[in-house]
């Protein structure tokens, strides 16, 4: 009885850690180009995310069963309380520390890392080797190089479709709070350094160059009746919200799949537990690893951020429906990192920082873990 709250406990951790850490990566596009506040991008990631979790129990069952440990070590291992409770262990703390950090790092990763680290020291040669790496390392190798190459395509085809539907990007200034002059209707003084209004309602105005933030861009068109950016940014919303019920889909099963050995759980409230325990953790820690998400990495409008939330979505759902432990931490940071390198902006050392992370995040959690598998030698759970 013990052991299994207590492994109950350590799975809610990582549960909590995986929100903190990983629940703003699916609505980091719209706090990134500005169409949604921290609080509303927060709010939306941890409604939608909350219902994929909820869908994963029905959806996902193929995740439930890798991330169990079962095939990758020998089935009275994998049913082992104390293994179980080693790999949430470290897990959780990897992820947290990460969040701490800003890092933004993936719960699969760590999960992995934790299996192989952990598995090693409890079944020694009898660890499956070759189902570790096709199972687990080859679609964590694969996904982001994937969303990196279909991104830059895909947003270059969106926009050139756009264009024929004539919505087009338009830059301009903003003048207090309701004026909006488009660039092409002012006049740049180069020995001033200012720009004057050519338009009727505002001449006499002259307007100095500012930082980026005094410059933004919409999408001017109509199409069906709608106006061209009212249009991309209800697409982005629903862009956004798909790509954290994905992440709901994909992530919630890998951390249940730790709680397989309690069989006085049914697994639905397996998964409302661990899906709530992910709501806490972004609603309460996910500021930091928010800025880097949504801030660091390249600068994106509506159009681009829209097109790295598509392709991360559709790359996570249909991992999800096939059983591919992919992290939407790196199909996302891909996506974004894709059109930072399509429109030239893409920060290399942030890119290189994160990266560097995720190859810390493998031996780190596989340390941990082995660290409290031997520790429980000598204090066994009962």
């Amino acid at each position: 009885m013990i052991a299994t709250t207590l492994l109950f406990l350590a799975t809610l951790i990582v549960a909590y850690a995986n929100g903190a850490n990983d629940n703003f990566k699916g609505v980091a596009t719209l706090y990134g180009s500005d169409t949604a506040s921290y609080q509303g991008a927060i709010a939306l990631a941890t409604i939608t995310t909350f219902a994929g979790a909820l869908c994963s129990v029905y959806f996902a069952e193929a995740l439930v069963q890798a991330f169990s440990g079962k095939g990758l070590v020998p089935a009275a291992v994998a049913a082992s309380p104390g293994f179980l409770f080693s790999v949430a262990g470290g897990a959780g703390a990897t992820v947290l520390l990460a969040t701490l950090m800003g890092f933004p790092i993936s719960t699969t990763h760590a999960l992995i890392g934790a299996l192989a680290g952990t598995g090693l020291l409890a079944a020694g040669s009898q660890l499956n080797l070759s189902h570790l790496g096709s199972g687990f390392f080859a679609p964590l190798l694969v996904s982001p190089v994937l969303a990196v190459l279909l991104t830059i395509p895909f947003y270059r085809g969106l926009r050139a479709f756009a264009n024929r539907l004539g919505i087009k990007r338009e830059s301009c200034v903003c003048i207090g709070t309701q004026q909006f002059i488009p660039i092409r209707q002012l006049q740049y003084n180069a020995d001033l350094q200012q720009y004057s209004a050519l338009t009727p309602s505002a001449v006499g105005v002259d307007i100095s160059v500012g930082t980026k933030h005094d410059c933004v861009e919409r999408y001017n068109g109509r199409l069906f009746g709608i106006s061209g950016q009212s249009l991309v940014d209800g697409l982005h919303y629903l862009s956004a919200g798909t790509v954290s019920f994905a992440r709901g889909l994909n992530d919630t099963p890998k951390i249940v799949g730790l709680l397989l050995v309690v069989e006085a759980l049914h697994i639905e409230l397996g998964m409302l537990a661990i899906a709530t325990a992910m709501a806490a953790g972004g609603l309460l820690n996910a500021r930091k690893v928010a800025i880097i998400m949504s801030r660091k990495i390249t600068r994106m409008n509506d159009g681009q951020a829209l097109a790295a939330n598509l392709v991360t979505g559709l790359l996570v759902i249909f991992a999800s429906r096939f059983g591919l432990p992919v992290s939407t931490t790196h199909v996302a940071v891909g996506a974004i990192g894709g059109i930072g390198l399509a429109n030239g902006s893409a920060d290399k050392s942030v890119m290189g920082g994160i990266l560097a992370s995720w190859l810390l995040t493998l031996p780190v959690a596989a340390a941990i873990g082995a660290l409290i598998y031997a520790l429980l030698g000598f204090f066994p759970l009962s």
